[in-house]
């Protein structure tokens, strides 16, 4: 690692430590609730502060998935961008590569991971089916899960959520730390940086 990213997870873990006791959306950057909120996509905070929430779960669950199964990235964000035909960002990993057949794994971890931060995990393959059938538009993810899946699994969306549900939900809690770095950092997070965080959870 850098010296400037060493000195960096220094006040993360400083900073992680000192809000050990309080829940995810009481440790949110102001950066990151003014950036949606005076962008016009919420209404007011509460609701920004609870999307960013959301976003870093979901990108959290991208970057440890990533980590699992030895691929790497260059950073991990919950910036959020507007654009003029209404298709902003969220957030995103930069640049993920090294996942091989994998891949798959990481395009799901992050619809994964937002179902990890309140167990709302779908137990049911009828349930879990007709959720697949119906997702779409997720920057992405759908449409590179269902094209990755193909060397492993073939067809079967289901086989492979599942296979990629059960690796992330043993690293709940390095995403859970992960995505709360995400939140009270006002910048973006390197790779070296996450792994280090990860590894420590």
């Amino acid at each position: 690692m850098k010296p400037s990213e060493q000195r960096i997870l220094a006040q993360l873990q400083a900073e992680l430590s000192r809000v050990v006791r309080y829940d995810d959306e009481s440790i949110v950057h102001d950066k990151w609730i003014r950036q949606r909120y005076d962008g016009g996509a919420f209404a007011s905070f509460a609701p920004a502060r609870a999307a960013a929430v959301q976003t870093a779960w979901h990108e959290a669950g991208h970057a440890v998935a990533a980590l699992a199964v030895g691929a790497r990235f260059n950073s991990a964000s919950i910036h959020h961008s507007a654009s003029s035909h209404g298709r902003g960002s969220q957030g995103r990993v930069h640049g993920i590569t090294g996942a091989a057949e994998l891949t798959f794994v990481v395009d799901a971890a992050g619809q994964i991971a937002e179902r990890l931060m309140n167990w709302t995990m779908l137990d049911s393959d009828e349930d879990l089916r007709a959720w697949l059938a119906a997702w779409r538009s997720d920057g992405g993810d759908a449409r590179r899960f269902r094209r990755a899946i193909s060397e492993r699994f073939g067809q079967d969306e289901l086989g492979a959520w599942r296979y990629s549900e059960k690796l992330l939900t043993s690293q709940r809690l390095k995403v859970r730390q992960v995505a709360r770095a995400l939140l009270v950092h006002p910048r973006h997070l390197t790779y070296g940086v996450v792994a280090e965080i990860a590894a420590a959870s």
